[in-house]
């Protein structure tokens, strides 16, 4: 039986990534490691905490004692562990670079020692940086990260590299662009407008709004990662897009649409510090080598995320109360 150590399985995609395994992998075990800081949130996975194949733990990566203990008894790690909204890393770098950086050495030293199969580190289109009106990021593209944030992931993926390049460590690096779908921490851009537009009150849009991402829907990413674990080639850098680019006013105008809102709901703000202009990636290497692609449409996946949150307020609620509770 397969042993995997998922650490972040409580945050938004981690959580939806052990629910994928334990769907899929029947004879699979997963250790789930969290922090269960402000956007890990151990009721993401009410569905799968009796399923005898899944143990949570809750600790940080950052706690080199505890990783090697739960290591010891895994197969494979897949870090999903990080700090990761970029506002906040403007206004406070320092738990950035703890988390995604040393917090990933702990892991990486300690999967070195122990003997790990393979290791798995789940990483972001953003330390590319920033593209112009043409192109894509592919594997091979250099980093260049704008932000406090997108550095320390950068910093993480060339802890990743060394340890293969030094060791031969069996590690496997993916980048994806934007995700989006159920379970997604509401300070979000989908589920933060979904929650103002429910409560009627304006959505805050930065700079011209004309900033594009590639969306990507979670449980596509989930696939992708799964398939990548299995069957990519140690060592190496896997993109995993969506093909989907929307302008950030594209996205506020079908949320607008969905809840019966006009433009008069859009309040623009400010710009975001170093805002990057566009990202859109490349899925020629994974498509071609591992046969993934995307198995959603954007207008198939959006409607889902949408119903999905419509239906589960008391999830959004509960969240938001424990926000104010930690503010006060």
């Amino acid at each position: 039986m397969t042993t995997i150590l998922v650490t972040g399985g409580a945050g938004f995609i981690g959580s939806c990534y052990v629910r994928h395994v334990l769907n899929k992998h029947k004879d699979y075990k997963v250790v789930n490691l969290d922090a269960l800081t402000y956007a890990g949130n151990i009721e993401n996975l009410n569905d799968v905490k009796d399923n005898p194949n899944y143990r949570f733990v809750h600790g940080n990566i950052c706690d080199k004692k505890l990783v090697r203990e739960i290591i010891a008894e895994c197969d494979c790690v897949v870090n999903f562990a990080a700090e990761s909204h970029v506002d906040r890393s403007i206004t406070g770098p320092e738990i950035f670079v703890e988390t995604n950086v040393q917090g990933t050495l702990n892991l990486l030293q300690a999967s070195k020692e122990l003997g790990v199969d393979r290791y798995l580190q789940v990483s972001t289109d953003e330390v590319y940086g920033t593209l112009g009106a043409d192109g894509y990021f592919y594997e091979t593209t250099p980093l260049a990260p704008n932000s406090p944030y997108s550095a320390s992931k950068a910093g993480a993926d060339l802890l990743v590299r060394a340890y293969y390049e030094t060791y031969k460590m069996p590690v496997l690096n993916t980048r994806c662009s934007n995700n989006y779908g159920p379970y997604q921490y509401p300070e979000k851009l989908i589920p933060f407008f979904i929650s103002k537009l429910r409560r009627g009150e304006k959505v805050p849009v930065y700079g011209d709004g004309l900033n594009v991402r590639d969306w990507l829907y979670v449980y596509d990413h989930c696939e992708a990662i799964d398939v990548v674990l299995h069957k990519g080639r140690v060592g190496e850098v896997y993109n995993i897009g969506g093909h989907n680019e929307k302008t950030n006013l594209e996205i506020t105008e079908i949320l607008l649409d969905a809840m019966g809102k006009d433009e008069s709901s859009i309040e623009y703000v400010q710009d975001r510090l170093g805002h990057d202009r566009r990202y859109a990636i490349s899925n020629d290497k994974i498509s071609s080598e591992l046969g993934w692609k995307p198995s959603l449409t954007f207008e198939e996946g959006i409607k889902l995320t949408i119903d999905w949150y419509l239906n589960h307020q008391e999830w959004i609620e509960n969240i938001e109360n424990k926000r104010k509770l930690q503010t006060v």
